[in-house]
């Protein structure tokens, strides 16, 4: 198999636009290369598409590449404008296209664009290079914005993170992982940082889409501030215990969940898929027959499973028994450092577990 692409971050595209604007600016030459140094210490050449003369300055721009991970940026023009300013100093700012920060939580500041602060000591070091080389002894303003950007901010997470009017200027090393699961993990936890920031200690925790319509359309709980964990079940819950979490309502789809039984929280497939064999060793345990458990370990999906226990009339004790271990490992994991509800269901056969774990005493933990 071709091993997948790496790409680079908007952050390293923005440090590379800048600093490709602040040499044009500074000798008067356009530029149509830049070079532009990673975090990692891997040093890319990018190609400057663009480049604008404006009343007080020039912007140039340098186009996203995500590589092969599947990055809603791809493909945009990063531009970054840029200006004197007869004062010893770097500002930077977001413009077009660029998130202002709304919410208390995040790295940022409410009210400042959304640039993430390695991504803003990128760009600001690029500019210093160029004003070093060329003995510029004054400042510059720089404007990052992205054409569009406002548009494709509504694909992501940015609104439920309180950053508004556009994207985010991401990245920790300059460079994309394809299909990063830091990536993932970081937005989760950036997610619960805006709660917490907000004074909950109580929070609604969903892998996905459907755990979220059950908990509003079945539960009739407001979902606007569910955070979708995604697979990531078990670095969502560490993160959570770290932090001042009374408790949590975990609420999931039975074709996740019941991996939990086993001790697994990374719930995707590539990970482990071993759906049916949970559920073939508690229909043991509840008295299946062995016609009924090769029925079982031959089934594609989770309800069909659920088709055969209730057709056997052994439904309510395998999944009690699966709450049981599901239980245990939600302790183990969480070190009774919080409250841990969870619901267990699908939307053909409803509520097949629900449970509550209560917060140990603090001279238990």
């Amino acid at each position: 198999m071709k091993p997948l692409r790496s790409g680079v971050t908007t952050g390293l595209c923005a440090a590379a636009a800048a600093k490709a604007a602040t040499f044009s600016l500074l000798t008067g030459r356009e530029v149509h290369q830049v070079e532009i140094q990673a975090i990692t210490g891997e040093v890319f050449k990018m190609e400057v598409t663009d480049t604008i003369i404006e009343n007080n300055g020039i912007a140039c721009a340098v186009r996203k590449d995500a590589g092969d991970d599947p990055d809603v940026t791809n493909g945009l023009k990063v531009f970054a404008s840029v200006e004197k300013i007869f004062r010893d100093e770097i500002v930077v700012d977001g413009g077009e296209g660029i998130g202002r920060v709304t919410k208390p939580g995040l790295k940022i500041p409410v009210g400042q664009a959304a640039i993430n602060p390695v991504p803003l000591n990128m760009i600001t070091m690029a500019i210093k290079e160029i004003c070093g080389l060329m003995s510029y002894q004054n400042g510059i303003k720089a404007v990052i914005f992205i054409p569009g950007g406002e548009q494709v901010a509504k694909r992501t997470m940015n609104g439920r993170l309180g950053i508004v009017g556009g994207l985010s200027i991401l990245g920790t090393t300059g460079i994309v992982e394809p299909m990063s699961k830091q990536a993932i993990v970081d937005t989760i936890k950036a997610e619960i940082d805006v709660h917490l920031a907000g004074g909950k200690t109580n929070l609604l925790i969903a892998p996905g889409n459907y755990g979220k319509q059950y908990a509003q359309e079945q539960l009739g709980l407001d979902i606007k501030e569910a955070i979708k964990c995604s697979n990531f079940i078990g670095e969502t819950l560490d993160y959570l215990c770290q932090n001042e979490v009374q408790g949590i309502m975990l609420i999931g789809h039975a074709g996740k969940l019941v991996k939990l039984a086993g001790g697994i929280m990374n719930t995707h497939s590539s990970m482990a898929d071993c759906r049916m064999e949970i559920i073939v060793a508690h229909a043991a345990l509840a008295g299946a027959d062995r016609q009924l458990i090769a029925a079982l370990m031959e089934c594609v999906s989770t309800n069909a499973a659920i088709e055969l226990l209730n057709q056997a009339g052994i439904g309510s004790a395998v999944w009690g028994s699966i709450g049981q271990k599901i239980s245990f490992y939600l302790r183990q994991r969480t070190r009774g450092s919080m409250a841990v509800e969870y619901v267990v269901f699908t939307q053909e056969h409803g509520t097949l577990i629900h449970e509550r774990l209560e917060r140990a005493a603090a001279t238990d933990q």
